[in-house]
């Protein structure tokens, strides 16, 4: 019997996984001390982006197949 392998539990709250497959994650820069930005680049730091393909492998691996 092997045991399971498990979600890492870190990467499950920073990323998630869109249909296509593909890791989305929230841009930094917005939590604190953002009123020095201008108002275009903290209206342009909302949502989220996709990761770089090269770092997609690492983040499925840590997921196992989750998606939120």
């Amino acid at each position: 019997m092997g045991n399971k392998v498990k979600t890492h539990k870190g990467t499950k709250k920073r990323f998630r996984l869109s249909a296509n497959g593909k890791a989305m994650h929230r841009q930094s820069g917005t939590s604190h001390l953002a009123k020095g930005l201008s108002k275009k680049r903290r209206r342009n730091l909302r949502g989220t982006t996709s990761l770089d393909t090269c770092m997609e492998p690492t983040i499925h691996a840590a997921l196992n197949g989750y998606s939120n």
